[in-house]
């Protein structure tokens, strides 16, 4: 299967509060916050939504094309994707902004706060998945990621005239997004993905309920954090899937990407949807346990092990095979 995964590419700030945001906070005065978090720890780190989730694909073998907007600082950092495997030939380079910059703080309990510059990733609406499409010899899945609304508008529209399946995946952006626009994002995708915080925004923003979304899309993945993935879907009954457990919690951060990597996988190797977000469950994991949304170690061993004590060992035997012959 040929996949494009459109999406931000930035630079990630990544920095650890020993506290809890929550004891920061002063009801009724929430309108009115002036904070400052003494971080104790900073890594520097590659990212972004797109570059995320090609970089997992890739390193299972899949061989995505990355398809998004980048500065002339991009050239370390895209041969670090091509070397695990992503078709960075549709990477937009930026003649006068820098790759898209990512500052985030995680506290105690895991909760974060950032803030996201666009940067380069302004110029991806300048982007033709047409062009695309033809330069690669063709795509049969387009994942739609969080970038600038423009271009996620453009390439939802182009996927849809060209007959391309698209994955939804809006995420931060339906803070950006207005009404006409998630709609238009959300019809006709052949997959949607959220978090539970995004399910309800996306209802609230489109007036739809969750009926009405599952009339306009194909299957809903909705992550839930440590309570694992439900899948949802108009012709079938709700599919909930468990959470891989870890045991050491590094750093939250891509750990969505990670899933889709890992449930697009199993999409492409024709796996049932429950299987493919069972391997979406454990990828999550193992990035989890990583400091960094592209600085962990895949393990097929390893993650067939993940998966055979979370789901069993049919689970694991189904995946085994496919794991060892992309690493």
């Amino acid at each position: 299967m040929r996949i494009a995964v459109t999406g931000s590419i930035a630079t990630d700030h990544l920095m650890v509060f020993p506290g809890r945001f929550a004891d920061q906070l002063i009801s009724g005065q929430l309108d009115r916050v002036s904070l400052s978090f003494l971080a104790d720890r900073l890594d520097l780190r590659r990212g972004g939504v797109g570059a995320n989730i090609a970089f997992g694909l890739g390193r299972l073998g899949l061989h995505p094309t990355l398809v998004g907007a980048a500065g002339a600082d991009f050239a370390e950092y895209g041969d670090k994707l091509r070397s695990a495997g992503v078709d960075t030939s549709a990477v937009r380079i930026s003649e006068g902004l820098h790759t898209a910059r990512f500052v985030c703080t995680t506290d105690t309990d895991q909760n974060q706060i950032a803030t996201f510059y666009a940067g380069a990733m302004a110029e991806a609406r300048n982007i033709d998945l047409g062009v695309v499409q033809r330069a690669v010899g063709g795509l049969d899945l387009v994942l739609v990621g969080a970038d600038d609304p423009q271009a996620m508008l453009r390439h939802t529209a182009v996927a849809h005239d060209l007959d391309i399946d698209v994955a939804a995946d809006p995420s931060q952006q339906l803070a950006r997004l207005d009404t006409e626009q998630t709609k238009r994002l959300v019809n006709r995708a052949r997959w949607l993905f959220t978090n539970e915080y995004e399910a309800a925004l996306l209802q609230e923003r489109t007036g739809w309920s969750e009926s009405d979304v599952l009339r306009r899309v194909g299957t809903w993945v909705i992550t839930r954090g440590e309570d694992g993935v439900s899948l949802l879907s108009v012709h079938s009954a709700r599919v909930d899937i468990p959470a891989v457990a870890s045991e050491a919690i590094a750093d939250p951060t891509g750990v969505g990407d990670a899933f889709r990597a890992g449930f697009l996988a199993g999409i492409a190797w024709e796996l049932p949807y429950p299987r493919a977000a069972q391997l979406g469950c454990a990828f999550a994991t193992v990035v989890l346990e990583s400091v960094g949304t592209q600085e962990y170690k895949l393990v097929p061993g390893d993650l067939v092990s993940r998966i055979d004590r979370a789901y069993g060992r049919s689970a694991a035997e189904d995946l085994e095979f496919l794991l060892v012959s992309a690493s």
